[in-house]
């Protein structure tokens, strides 16, 4: 079966000064889901979606403008859909603590994408 993509999850930018940054959202009706002032990757939530923002220090995305995430019925089935298509995603399908299985992959331009699906789907 060919995987479906449903709809974006979330949009995930770097921030240089996640305080500031918080302080920001919070001000315009963003509410925190998780993360704040003081973490490395804070999580809004906007509808059905997420506005995440990471701390430029905390991990690849420093170099890159952030990340855009698209919820699939199947993230294993489009994992391998990646690979058979000749791409290489960063890495296989990974279980997340905040519910979530998902997998990396970046566009040509050097872009990173994620697949996920919620867990227990």
């Amino acid at each position: 079966m060919t995987p479906v993509v449903e709809n974006l999850s979330a949009v995930t930018i770097v921030t240089r000064d996640m305080t500031a940054a918080v302080r920001f959202y919070a001000a315009l009706g963003f509410h925190a889901v998780t993360g704040g002032p003081c973490a490395a990757f804070t999580s809004f939530a906007v509808g059905g979606q997420f506005l995440n923002l990471i701390d430029e220090g905390s991990g690849p995305l420093a170099k890159g403008w952030g990340r855009a995430i698209f919820h699939v019925s199947d993230v294993d089935a489009m994992y391998d859909l990646a690979r058979r298509q000749g791409l290489t995603p960063d890495f296989a399908p990974r279980d997340a603590p905040w519910g979530e299985r998902y997998f990396h992959i970046k566009d040509p331009d050097g872009h990173e994408i994620s697949f996920a699906q919620p867990l227990g789907q």
